[in-house]
This record gives structure tokens, C-alpha cells and sequence, in this order.
């Protein structure tokens, strides 16, 4: 993995646990609703952050990698899995 791709992805994940720490609190303390919505929003969106530097990180290395090492169709199917999960998201 990339370092700074790695520094980044532990950054967040480490902001994404206290967030979470402080969701389990709030409907623990049975916080308004809304503000429970708005901090599990953005848990999920630090969350998709993290996603989207493990992919960089793939592409721009596995990936390529076995592009160049003739495992064309093996980066074929695994761009295509990744493209489905993202699908299911929407």
C-alpha cells in the first residue's frame, strides 16, 4: 500500500471510531433523533473515504500490476466486482 494512502485511510478510520464512540453515546443518551441521523451520515461518509482510497490505492497498484504482468482478465473481473458493489450502493 502506498504510505500516504495508508497514513490517510488510518486517519480516517481512527475519526470514523470516535465518531461512532460518540453515536453509541448519543442514542444511549437518547440524543434528538436528528442529530443521531446527521453524525451516523457522517460515519458513512468518512467510512465511503476510506473506500475510495483503498481503491486508488488497488488501481493504481495491484491493478496495474497485473496489467502489465499479462492477468488482464483477472483486473478485468476484479474492476468489474468493484464496479457492481458501487452499483449496489445507489
Amino acid at each position: 500500500m502506498k504510505a500516504a494512502i495508508k497514513k490517510s485511510a488510518l486517519r480516517r478510520l481512527s475519526i470514523a471510531r470516535g465518531q461512532l464512540s460518540g453515536l453509541i453515546k448519543m442514542v444511549g443518551d437518547e440524543k434528538y433523533c436528528v442529530d443521531i441521523i446527521t453524525q451516523s451520515s457522517a460515519i458513512k461518509e468518512a467510512l465511503s473515504g476510506v473506500e475510495r482510497l483503498i481503491l486508488e490505492n488497488h488501481l493504481s497498484t495491484h491493478v496495474i500490476h497485473q496489467m502489465k504482468s499479462g492477468g488482464e482478465k483477472r483486473a478485468v473481473g476484479e474492476i468489474l466486482k468493484l464496479y457492481k458493489l458501487a452499483q449496489r450502493k445507489k
